[in-house]
């Protein structure tokens, strides 16, 4: 995979939405609806605050972007409200909702390896192409191929909310983080990936 650079991309902040009760079960969520908890709701205003502080009148430039999934509407919601910003003013790509993990959805990873062993065993030999069973099943190989239009799309500061998938896509894209460690990258709910002048840093 090619890896794109940081300096192709404008000012861009990068976050996952907030903790949802599956998050915590550790529960595959996918393109499951799934609504953030009162933690969940926390750590987006957390967000929404360090940005605002950082940020100050500037955010008022930035481009609001986010997954159609609710709970990553729900935190860009939180986000832009702790900023002084209307909270449903801005745009969602379906491109950017989280990877599909088709008939393995809802599940905990304890249960699969009750339910399907052969299965998480070919997952833990290629997470990164690894293709779950059924018609929504999705790898992260083909994940990254799904997002990448939308940050070689990018030409203004931009805020964008998605999944863990989303940004372990993006460090693999940008970051020149290999698929198979990226994968396995914990993505934090309650920080923001920052990405300026070719640097990144989680904030």
């Amino acid at each position: 995979m090619d890896t794109a650079s940081l300096r192709s991309l404008p000012e861009l902040y990068l976050a996952r939405h907030g903790q949802t009760d599956w998050n915590a079960e550790g529960r595959l969520q996918g393109q499951v609806e799934v609504p953030i908890n009162a933690l969940g709701q926390a750590q987006a205003r957390r967000n929404g605050r360090y940005l605002s502080n950082i940020l100050g009148e500037r955010a008022e430039t930035f481009r609001y972007l986010a997954s159609p999934l609710g709970r990553a509407m729900e935190t860009m919601r939180l986000i832009r409200g702790e900023i002084g910003l209307p909270p449903e003013d801005f745009a969602t790509d379906d491109r950017l909702v989280e990877v599909g993990f088709g008939d393995w959805q809802g599940s905990s990873m304890d249960e699969l390896r009750q339910s399907d062993p052969e299965g998480i065993r070919r997952r833990k030999a290629d997470k990164w192409g690894f293709l779950p069973p059924g018609e929504k099943g999705e790898s992260y190989a083909m994940l990254a191929e799904r997002v990448r239009p939308v940050f070689e799309s990018l030409d203004a500061p931009t805020i964008l909310v998605a999944h863990g998938g989303i940004t372990r896509s993006f460090l693999a894209l940008y970051a020149g983080v290999p698929g198979d460690e990226a994968v396995r990258t914990d993505i934090p709910q309650d920080r923001v990936l920052h990405v300026a002048r070719g640097r990144l840093e989680w904030v």
